[in-house]
């Protein structure tokens, strides 16, 4: 596992950076980061006992920051950015802050954007190149969605290295989620294999904070914010009405993140229902249904909110379908809870008034919120250092707290998702006072 946190590099650094820093400290200057500067991955106290008496060294991700030596000559340098999959908060935040780190701070003057994703890499689609200078992006910040355009689907990887030699491109910035993540792998392995000097940065996106070795992603903290503002709606919604009943489906095709941190955020919700649960159970004395009726019958309203990937086990015979980056459609959970409780109460004559909310399009097009604006700039600072400093195929991250370069690979071996034996799923629980589970036996 050790070697899979390692970053690659084009070559030796020879070039001093324009940056001018400091290597001592007290001098109140901050200084270069070295590469030998690692953030160790499990900080427990368990985890160093283990490693001092087994007398190696803990696994560890390189620390992001500027370099004192460069690979690449600021004034001969062409980077590129491309933004791909879904909308996110924060887009535009990170598009800005690149151009801004590579314009004032490194002096590179030579700044493009390919337009809609993977498709602005192939010729035939005949998407326009975008120049992007410090006045294109003075403003973008203050808008949702990218204005570089998005789009999903796989694109011929010869293709689009073909492109980038064509365009003279020396550093990919790739702004994008899982899907992106993989086509921007696929990308270094073939520029790795032909022998190019051609650097592939990476800014994991994922609305659902699901990547994994991350602690948070862009648009995340923007994301949940907005639906706690919706949920406290929505509970005004259901206690309007006798036996008022609020739906709110939230993103998590994967995981429940958004689903779970809205919740603790804003402690009105009475039930929440997210993929990690697995097989919950409808019906039965223990079964959600009936755990519904008693609360109901209780405090006479509801408020349930459920992640787009839970309960997908209850679609029999159900269709499968993929989107355009392959990824699993998820049968629609909401609309399927609502008529499922709809008729739950009819069949025990009991009068509700359902009420449900799909907010998903609204939330991840909004703007990003003031702490997730800082963090797309620190992000976007920190993946610049690191292409200029000839590292490749990797993307800037943060754990503990500190941000890190880590391989793209490691990041898309397997997605995050909510331990249900972790305290955070414990204090969501706490907050919701439903049952650990819903099963009958």
């Amino acid at each position: 596992m050790e070697a899979d946190f390692e970053v690659k590099t084009l070559g030796e650094c020879t070039l001093k950076s324009p940056i001018q820093l400091g290597n001592e400290k007290g001098d109140g200057i901050y200084n270069y980061i070295n590469d030998s500067e690692r953030i160790v991955y499990d900080k427990s106290l368990e985890s160093f006992t283990k490693y001092k008496n087994e007398g190696i060294l803990p696994l560890s991700f390189e620390k992001a920051g500027p370099r004192e030596k460069i690979f690449f000559d600021p004034g001969k340098t062409k980077a590129a950015i491309i933004t791909c999959g879904g909308l996110c908060p924060g887009l535009n935040n990170v598009i800005r802050s690149i151009v801004m780190e590579l314009f004032y701070r490194y002096e590179v003057y030579n700044i493009i954007g390919f337009r809609y994703g993977y498709e602005g890499l192939i010729p035939s689609y005949n998407h326009p190149l975008i120049e992007l200078t410090p006045e294109a992006v003075e403003d973008i910040h203050l808008y949702g969605g990218s204005i570089l355009g998005s789009s999903r689907g796989d694109q011929n990887i010869g293709e689009m290295v073909d492109s980038l030699v064509k365009n003279n491109i020396d550093i990919l910035f790739c702004i994008g989620g899982d899907g992106t993540l993989r086509g921007a792998n696929l990308i270094f392995n073939e520029i790795s294999r032909r022998g190019l000097k051609i650097s592939i940065a990476g800014i994991p996106k994922t609305i659902d904070n699901d990547i994994n070795f991350i602690e948070k992603s862009f648009g995340f903290e923007t994301a949940f914010s907005k639906a706690h503002d919706i949920i406290g709606d929505a509970h005004n919604e259901a206690k309007g009405y006798f036996n008022g009943i609020v739906i709110i489906k939230l993103m998590g095709r994967d995981s429940g993140f958004i689903a779970a941190h809205a919740t603790l955020s804003m402690q009105e919700v009475n039930f929440i229902i997210i993929p990690e649960m697995g097989k919950f159970e409808m019906e039965g004395e223990r079964g959600f249904l009936n755990v519904l009726e008693k609360r109901i019958q209780l405090k006479h309203h509801a408020v349930i909110v459920v992640a787009e990937g839970a309960g997908q086990h209850l679609f029999k015979n159900a269709s499968i379908e993929k989107d355009a980056s392959g990824n699993l459609k998820p049968n629609d959970i909401g609309i399927y809870l609502k008529e499922r409780i709809a008729q739950h109460f009819k069949d025990q004559h009991i009068s509700v008034s359902i009420k449900y909310i799909d907010p998903s399009y609204i939330i991840r097009s909004t703007t990003a919120v003031a702490n997730d604006s800082k963090f797309c700039s620190q992000l976007a600072q920190n993946v610049v250092h690191g292409a200029m400093a000839g590292k490749t195929g990797f993307v800037a991250g943060i754990w503990s707290g500190i941000f890190t370069y880590l391989p793209i690979a490691a990041t898309i071996r397997e997605k995050e998702k909510i331990d249900l034996e972790s305290e955070l799923w414990w204090n969501v629980i706490e907050a919701t006072g439903q049952p650990l589970k819903f099963e009958n036996d």
